[in-house]
Formats: C-alpha cells, structure tokens, sequence
C-alpha cells in the first residue's frame, strides 16, 4: 500500500462572531483556501482527483453540498468533484483521514482535505433548532432515547462532567486558559503564524475588498488576566465551565493537500508530512468529550508508539478540561501540548478545525525541528479521530 503525504496546508486566521470574516460567504472563504492550496503545491488543478470538506452546520449558505459550491467558486475545473462530510467538530479531520485513505489505496493520487465554518452566518445549532421549531422533527429518536434513558445530550454537561471526573477546579480551568492566550499571544509576536496563515481581504458593507487583510487570529485576548477570566460568569450555576475557559465561536476556513507517491512525482514537490497513523473510534456520548483518551491510547498502541515518542500535541481546546483530562490521563508533557495555544483563545470554527490544528501542527514541527506530531479532538456524539504526523 502506498503512503500519504501532506504537501501543502494553509488556514484564514480566525475571525470572531460578526467580527472581520462575517461577510464573507463561507462558501467563498473556502474557495480562497483551495486556490491556495493549488497556489503553494505549485499543483496543475487539473491534478485534483478530489474535494473533501468538513462543514458540521450543513444548512443555509453551507447546505447543498459545500465542498462542491467551493470548487466552483474557486474557479477550478468543473471536472474536480467535493463531498462535504459531518463527523461533528472532527469534520475536517476526518476529510485529512478519508484523503489519506484514497491516496494510499491507490484509488487516488491527488486530494484536498478541508474545512469551513462561518458560525456568524450559520450559527451553531441551527441543523437541529430549526427543523425543531418548526415542527420537522428531531435528531434523537425514540431508539436512541430509549437507549440514553431520554437524557438530551450536551457537550456544555459533557465538559462539567469531565471537569468532576477528572477533579479540576474553576481555578484550574481559568489557568488553563490564559495559558491558552498567553501562548498564542508569544506566537503571533514572534510570527509563528504567518506561513501557515492565509491573508483574507476584508469586505465593506457591499461585499467588496476594503483594502485590509485579516492576517491575525481575532480572538487572542492579548490582556488577558486571571482576574479577568475569573470574571466571566458561569454557564451554570454550581458548575466551573465558563465561556472564557471554552473554545471562541469563530470563522474560519482551512485545508491540506495530500497526495501518495505518484502525486508526489506528478507535482514535483517536497512534502512537509507523512501520515504516519490514523484512528477513529466512538465512546460515551453522555459525557461526549472524554473520548480522545481512549481513542490517543488505542492509537498509540496500533502505531507501536509512546505518548513520550511524540513530539508536539494539538488537543483542541473545545473546553478547558478536555485538553486537562488528556494530560492527566496520558501522563504527557504539558510542554508539548498546544504550544501556540489553542481553541480558548485562537478560536474553534468547527467543521474547519480539523485541518486547522493540522496546519498548525506541521508549521511548528518545522519551527521546533521536531519529527512526530499527534493530534485528537472530541466531537459530537462521543467520537474522537486521532492523527499521528510525521516531519519530513
């Protein structure tokens, strides 16, 4: 079986709700990173066997199947196909996952994984709240609530669980955070972002290029205090998790290009990554969030690797206490998780933040000069995927 290789990668820098992505469509934000994609593997699109794109809120300006709509709007040849794919939060992770799949079966030679969320236009929930409100139905059927006893799952009750499983205070969590913002301050000054950030212009009021670029993640609380995230009242009463030790709402888009040997000699190109191993598994969907820690182990296990062979994690930071809990329960080096922060503070564009964490992933193997990278994320339902990189 041939290997998979990442060649390419690239984000838009996160754009807080209604903030300086909101007028973009997240169709065409997702074009810009294609042509970009095409633009930094110096790849003939004709090349492209293939567009798969995570997109977890498939409805309004992200329906109709968008990785198709993005394609289009890229102005690339109509002959590229694109499926859009939900698997929750894990959505572009999982189109890196299918991406490598088809390169290495040899079905394919040339695929772009990828990721859009615009959670200003099409905000979180709308799926399952608007079909609900107007009296089409609900996602959780009588099977599914006879088996959960009725329970309504939420990933807020899901990070409170973690957050008393795992023992972890507010004040823990509030820590966490402005470590989060901290980290991601030092690495914007220090320009660990620009490679891997794709400048987008700035739309006025008509939709036209305001002469700006968004080039500098818009959530980073760069004064960011204890005190501060101590403030911020408390999603529930009694319970720990706030929004500010939560992942940002945000826009966003990313992708990676990832190709096998015959794509590598077509394009000519030096790859940045090999897929090394990759893993998905389900969990408890109750508490929802706990299943990266199983799903890293049973990774790890298949790779014939240890936690302390890996060099860099990306854990996404959807709550403080997920990233705590994976800390805890793998023993691992907290210096080496997320070391330009994370979702607390850079943002978590849902269907997008798969090839996200990615992106940024690779980008600081090759600053650091380090060789394996790991990343994991909850998602929706109880599930994880886990993707082992390695640097070439």
């Amino acid at each position: 079986m041939s290997e998979a290789f990442i060649v390419a990668a690239c984000r838009t820098a996160g754009g807080r709700r209604n903030g300086r992505l909101a007028r973009w469509h997240p169709v065409d934000l997702a074009a810009q990173v294609l042509n970009e994609l095409v633009h930094r593997s110096h790849a003939d699109p004709a090349l492209v066997d293939d567009v798969i794109m995570g997109c977890v809120s498939q409805v309004g300006e992200q329906s109709t199947n968008v990785a198709r709509n993005a394609v289009l709007a890229a102005g690339l040849p109509e002959a590229i196909p694109g499926t859009s794919i939900d698997r929750q939060c894990g959505s572009s992770q999982q189109a890196l996952h299918f991406a490598a799949q088809a390169v290495m079966s040899g079905a394919m030679d040339v695929v772009i994984a990828a990721g859009v969320e615009s959670m200003t236009r099409v905000p979180m929930f709308t799926p399952s709240a608007l079909p609900q409100k107007e009296g089409l139905g609900f996602y959780q059927s009588p099977a599914v609530n006879h088996r959960y006893n009725d329970v309504v799952f939420s990933q807020f009750v899901g990070a409170e669980m973690m957050a008393k499983k795992y023992g972890f205070s507010r004040e823990d969590l509030d820590t966490y955070a402005l470590q989060s913002h901290m980290r991601a301050k030092q690495a914007r000054e220090q320009g660990a972002f620009e490679r891997e950030i794709l400048p987008i212009a700035m739309l006025d009021d008509q939709g036209e290029p305001s002469g700006e670029f968004h080039t500098h993640d818009e959530g980073v609380r760069i004064d960011a205090s204890l005190e501060s995230i101590g403030a911020v009242k408390l999603l529930q009463e009694g319970g720990v998790i706030s929004a500010a030790n939560a992942s940002q709402i945000c826009d966003g888009a990313s992708g990676v290009m990832v190709v096998n040997q015959r794509g590598l000699k077509a394009l000519n190109v030096e790859p940045l990554a090999r897929v090394h191993a990759m893993s998905v598994m389900g969990h408890d969907p109750i508490i929802m969030l706990e299943a990266p820690i199983p799903a890293t182990e049973r990774a790890l296990k298949k790779a014939g690797m240890h936690i302390d062979d890996i060099d860099l994690y990306e854990v996404n930071e959807a709550f403080a206490s997920v990233p705590l809990a994976w800390l805890k329960s793998l023993n691992a080096d907290p210096d080496k998780l997320n070391v330009h922060g994370g979702a607390i503070a850079l943002g978590h564009p849902l269907g997008a933040s798969g090839t996200k964490l990615m992106t940024t992933l690779l980008y600081a193997l090759q600053q650091k000069n380090k060789r394996y990278g790991l990343q994991t994320m909850c998602e929706g339902g109880g599930m994880a995927n886990v993707t082992i990189v390695e640097r070439l």
